[in-house]
């Protein structure tokens, strides 16, 4: 299992580790990188900080940022580089993924060729 991120991302990772909000856990405090039904594909990115770490989680470390991945969402993530981009119209978190077949207009959702749900056009 190999979730990757690149240095931007990274830095920004850290960034938004250190500002956000301190508790008893910021030794496991990490990133959640996760997969659910949605999108205008069928499968949506999920991407959020934790310090609460689920038994079934497969844990990835990456210089100085805790990586997350939920059993479920784990051989769809296999492989994925996350990257963090800066534009002049839209700047955010690019996810780069081996197991996706297609991926959207907007980037945050994907499917596979074996069992992707139904997408929601977007709006």
């Amino acid at each position: 299992m190999a979730v990757s991120l690149t240095e931007k991302a990274e830095f920004r990772l850290r960034a938004f580790l250190r500002g956000s909000a301190s508790d008893n856990n910021d030794a496991k405090k990490g990133i959640r990188v996760s997969v659910k039904s949605g999108g205008c594909s069928g499968y949506e990115y999920g991407l959020e900080i934790t310090s609460k770490p689920q038994a079934d989680d497969v844990v990835i470390q990456q210089g100085n940022v805790l990586i997350y991945v939920d059993a479920k969402s784990a051989p769809l993530l296999d492989g994925v580089v996350i990257d963090f981009v800066e534009g002049v119209m839209d700047s955010g978190f690019k996810f780069t993924n081996p197991n996706a077949s297609d991926t959207c207009g907007c980037g945050k959702s994907f499917k596979t060729d074996d069992g992707t749900p139904t997408g929601t056009p977007c709006r």
